[in-house]
């Protein structure tokens, strides 16, 4: 007799429902692996976002009152900015990640930095290892993970069907990064002009990937400064000269990284002992009592860039310094300039003769700049031993 029992209906594995429904399950999933690859989190806006164009206008108006000092890259390539589907030919959408850099929570709204008087103080997303080569090299790896889904969402009207394009940047490309990631729904921008996430604070850096899938944007999230002005009111030098409006060229951050040769007096004793940097404006907010720690190693401080003395690092031969600051941040604003932002501290460093010593001993060894901020450093000394 024949078997009238009826052939197994149930689907094999290969056959399982897709459980990729709509894009929003795409997000969903490219999220989860960043959150793998240690990225705080991400968010999604397309290459031709209206937020882009908006914000040429803020850049002309900043350029024309002379704010970004020798910042000329800001100048060029204009047309990327407004339209960044041009770095990345194919690409439609950009998802921006953050990522946490703090090795040790700082104490809520406090500068302890200015207790240390005789320490270098070195940002602290610049103790560690650059994070731009960690921020692309886990971009990419995100961007591979992507590709291999591909297949699985062909489906969906996500673009998945044509040639897969990407392309990570770390603060390496004309993108409004920044804006870009408010936009995205990754937090706002605080009157200081950086980010502020409500439950993260703002110690974390921005990185991109551009993508040629198509998913649509996240939204923005809504501001939480209120009538706080604790970032201005603190500014060494007052280089945030109204809510959301930053003089870049008054900036501790630009003065000791970016700005070449002689840095105005008007600015030195206010620069205190910042040697690369300044986290003044973000210590004292009060959504950083929310930071989070890195998750990440690449964070932690090398070579005791959290706990040097000043002298200390004055003593480093160039060759030293290149050897301590390979693959480091610090290497961007060179050797010369090093110390003469270490010449600035020990200036202001309480008075000891061997300050007097050590900063003689560099006069006429590396030119003219250096011996400016050497003769300035000696005279601050002196005026205190008096």
């Amino acid at each position: 007799m024949p078997d009238s029992t009826p052939p197994d209906s149930t689907p094999s594995q290969s056959f399982a429902t897709n459980p990729f429904n709509d894009a929003q399950d795409v997000k969903n999933w490219i999220r989860e692996q960043a959150l793998a690859l240690g990225f705080a989190d991400c968010g999604f806006i397309g290459v031709n976002h209206p937020v882009f164009e908006q914000q040429m206008q803020g850049l002309r108006d900043w350029l024309a009152a002379g704010y970004h000092g020798q910042l000329t890259f800001m100048e060029l390539n204009h047309d990327k900015r407004a339209n960044p589907g041009l770095l990345v030919e194919g690409s439609r959408t950009i998802v921006s990640v953050r990522m946490d850099y703090l090795e040790a929570a700082p104490k809520p709204r406090r500068i302890e930095d200015n207790h240390r008087p005789n320490h270098a103080i070195i940002a602290r997303y610049a103790r560690g290892r650059d994070y731009h080569k960690t921020m692309r090299s886990r971009l990419k790896k995100l961007a591979q993970q992507i590709e291999t889904m591909l297949p699985q969402w062909q489906h969906l009207d996500v673009n998945a069907d044509q040639p897969f394009v990407f392309r990570p940047f770390s603060d390496s490309a004309p993108i409004f990064e920044r804006p870009l990631a408010d936009a995205a729904g990754l937090g706002w921008t605080g009157k200081h002009t950086l980010l502020i996430n409500r439950q993260s604070g703002s110690f974390f850096v921005l990185g991109e990937l551009f993508l040629s899938l198509a998913l649509p944007d996240d939204s923005p999230v809504s501001a939480h400064c209120g009538s706080c002005s604790a970032c201005i009111d603190i500014c060494p030098t007052q280089a945030i000269i109204g809510p959301y409006k930053l003089k870049a060229d008054a900036c501790i951050s630009y003065l000791t990284i970016e700005h070449d040769g002689v840095i105005d007096k008007k600015y030195r004793r206010a620069i205190g002992n910042r040697v690369f940097g300044c986290d003044d404006c973000q210590l004292i907010c009060p959504w950083n009592r929310y930071a989070k720690l890195s998750p990440i190693d690449d964070f932690l401080a090398r070579h005791k860039l959290d706990d040097s003395l000043l002298i200390e690092l004055w003593q480093w031969s160039e060759q030293t310094f290149l050897d301590k600051t390979q693959g480091s941040p610090i290497r961007r604003t060179g050797y010369v300039n090093f110390l003469r932002n270490l010449a600035i501290g020990i200036g202001n460093a309480p008075y000891t003769a061997d300050n007097i010593i050590a900063l003689e001993s560099r006069l006429g060894t590396l030119g003219d700049v250096l011996d400016e901020h050497i003769h300035w450093a000696i005279a601050e000394q002196r005026a205190k031993a008096s």
